[in-house]
Parts: C-alpha cells; sequence; structure tokens
C-alpha cells in the first residue's frame, strides 16, 4: 500500500456509530507511521493508529463504500 495514505477511508465496523473517516494528518517512518483519522459525519470523532491497521483488509478499505441502507 502506498505512502501518504489515501485520504477516504471504510471500517469494516462502525466506529462511536460511524464507518466513512477521513486522514486528517499522518506522520513517522518506516514501522513507526501513523494516520489520523475523522469522522466525516462528525468532526468530534478523531482517533490516531498505526499505519499498519489500515492495512489489514479485514478492518479498513480504502475509499468510501456504499453501505446498506440499516448501516448509513
Amino acid at each position: 500500500m502506498r505512502w501518504p495514505p489515501n485520504k477516504a477511508w471504510t471500517s469494516s465496523k462502525p466506529i462511536d456509530g460511524y464507518r466513512h473517516f477521513e486522514v486528517s494528518s499522518y506522520g513517522g517512518k518506516g514501522d513507526e507511521r501513523w494516520v489520523e483519522l475523522i469522522a466525516v459525519m462528525n468532526d468530534q470523532i478523531k482517533f490516531k493508529l498505526p499505519w499498519t491497521d489500515l492495512k489489514i483488509f479485514a478492518k479498513w478499505t480504502s475509499g468510501w463504500l456504499q453501505l446498506p441502507k440499516e448501516e448509513s
């Protein structure tokens, strides 16, 4: 996966009720790289995670996936 990270991400499970996130900042080098994400619909939901977490397809998908109505 390329660095710097893509701007848009979809979580496989809701995080504080949200699944669509944007990268607000990123940094680090090598194994110490990190990404800060912010919920698209609520800018109060913000968190930092290791870059390696975004590479786990079971947790994250690059881009915004269309969600079923019951999840949107």
